[in-house]
């Protein structure tokens, strides 16, 4: 685990204090979670982001095979 030293406002570390006190977990645990679920979300915008980006990527190309009559084909089989 790596050591960081952060600046908090007043009303942060108050906040904090006192939602440790009451879930009875330590204020570098609740930080800890919130960096988690901060890197979280970040990571699900930017998978989202990518995925919008490619979409339709391949919609003018005329070097592709024919997909829908492999799929049909597939299909069949």
């Amino acid at each position: 685990m790596a050591r960081i030293q952060i600046y908090l406002t007043d009303r942060q570390r108050e906040d904090l204090a006192a939602i440790a006190k009451a879930s009875g977990m330590k204020v570098g645990e609740l930080i800890r979670e919130a960096v988690d679920r901060f890197i979280h979300q970040a990571g699900s915008q930017r998978r989202e982001s990518i995925l919008q980006e490619a979409a339709g990527i391949w919609k003018d190309r005329t070097d592709l095979p024919d997909f829908r009559a492999a799929r049909i084909e597939w299909d069949r089989n």
